[in-house]
């Protein structure tokens, strides 16, 4: 028999790494969402019992998707004494013979459920909150954070989108070669915003969560295959050149090291060499995209011996080329910061200032980061406190959070 703590330990650390798998598999196999999550919890509740009494097995996910399917078809069964249409379902469940350990089958679920969730009969805004939502475990809270919209909000969103999925019998499977690109943008998106949800937490007291990068670069790997378009190249070059930093941009205690300050003896060179050469291969097709632009300028930053030896020429053009098809105050304040390491502080500040000035990015903390280290730089006391003072009510991961305090600190 199993010692108690050590299966709940196992529990605990096969739902961290394996629960959102195990959830797409019984959304496969059941398919419906609400049905498959309280299959889920039910599998994880009866696992902390049955492990203890019969032992881990070999391969716990697979026994926890055996064991959802089974508790989702008893439950089934108990509903149909009283709602004779849940028979034919219960058929169907019964008879479907895919067996939960096929590893080939199950790769592929969470590629199946994000392009459920970003069907074109979905309304888009709340197709991407859908898919961090059930693929990847993110909290409506974190979710309204990263849209800058409320927690009501975007749970009305995912409750509608569910009820269109299974109003419409939307088919969970990757869809045929020819439906792929009008799906393609909003599946290219959400990967990204999973991967920028690990590399940089919205909250919380880490710097990186390295289980959603890695998945999002799982996912990457898995589209790439599927299509190797210009853009989807992009993407996972891009994240493959950020993820290369992963290991520098936190101190030994956790804190946060700025891009400048980072050793750049632990960034991961096989990921930038990987990653380089995904954006060649992306930019020789000339069908250029957001994301193949912004994976070059990734790459100059990672060959780039140290930030002073930077071709900031190349990036502010890079950013200017970003700006110019595809612009959005974001791109805009990122060329500002690039156009301050080229032309100086002032030049830098002028568009911030204007983009401030507009009224947009006002609840953008990386903005007034920016605005405030610019007026630091200049000499300018009052407005950089000002500016991090507002950043930092903005902000909610711990470790950006102190930060901003040390530079508060530093101003005297």
């Amino acid at each position: 028999m199993a010692a108690a703590e050590q299966v709940r330990a196992e529990v605990e650390a096969v739902y961290r790494r394996d629960s959102r798998r195990i959830l797409a598999t019984l959304i496969r196999l059941l398919g419906d969402f609400d049905l498959a999550e309280e299959a889920l919890h039910d599998a994880f509740f009866i696992a902390v019992e049955r492990w203890q009494r019969d032992g881990i097995p070999d391969n716990p996910r697979a026994w926890l998707v055996s064991t959802g399917r089974f508790k989702a078809i008893d439950a089934l069964r108990r509903r149909a004494r009283f709602d004779r249409s849940q028979a034919d379902l219960i058929m169907l469940l019964e008879g479907q013979g895919q067996d939960p350990s096929d590893e080939e089958l199950l790769a592929d679920d969470r590629l199946r459920l994000i392009f459920t969730c970003c069907h074109p009969a979905l309304a888009f805004d709340a197709q991407v909150p859908l898919t961090l939502r059930e693929v990847c475990d993110l909290t409506t809270e974190q979710i309204a954070r990263a849209f800058l919209q409320s927690p009501a909000t975007i749970a009305q969103r995912i409750v509608r989108a569910k009820a269109k999925i299974r109003d419409a019998k939307i088919p969970y499977q990757v869809p045929a070669l020819a439906e792929l690109p009008e799906r393609l943008d909003s599946v290219l998106r959400v990967i990204y915003l999973v991967f920028n949800e690990g590399y940089s937490a919205s909250a919380g007291e880490d710097v990186v969560t390295q289980a959603l990068t890695d998945e999002a670069i799982r996912l990457g790997r898995l589209l790439a295959q599927l299509l190797p378009d210009a853009e989807v190249l992009g993407l996972l070059a891009l994240m493959l050149l950020q993820a290369s930093r992963q290991r520098a941009r936190s101190d030994a205690e956790g804190e946060l090291v700025v891009l400048d300050e980072q050793d750049r003896g632990l960034w991961d060179r096989a990921q930038i060499e990987e990653g380089c050469q995904l954006v060649r291969q992306a930019l020789r097709s000339g069908d250029l995209g957001p994301y193949s632009v912004q994976a070059a300028i990734a790459a100059v930053h990672a060959e780039a011996p140290s930030a002073q030896a930077t071709d900031w020429d190349e990036i502010v053009g890079l950013y200017e080329l970003l700006q110019r098809h595809w612009p959005s105050p974001v791109i805009e304040l990122n060329r500002a910061a690039a156009l301050a390491r080229r032309d100086g502080a002032e030049a830098g500040l002028r568009v911030i200032e204007a983009i401030l000035g507009r009224g947009e990015l006002a609840d953008y903390h990386l903005a007034h980061t920016a605005r405030a280290e610019l007026h630091r730089q200049l000499g300018h006391i009052e407005q950089a406190r000002e500016a991090w003072r507002r950043a930092l009510a903005l902000t909610r991961q711990g470790p950006e959070r102190r930060h901003i305090e040390r530079r508060l600190r530093e101003l005297g």
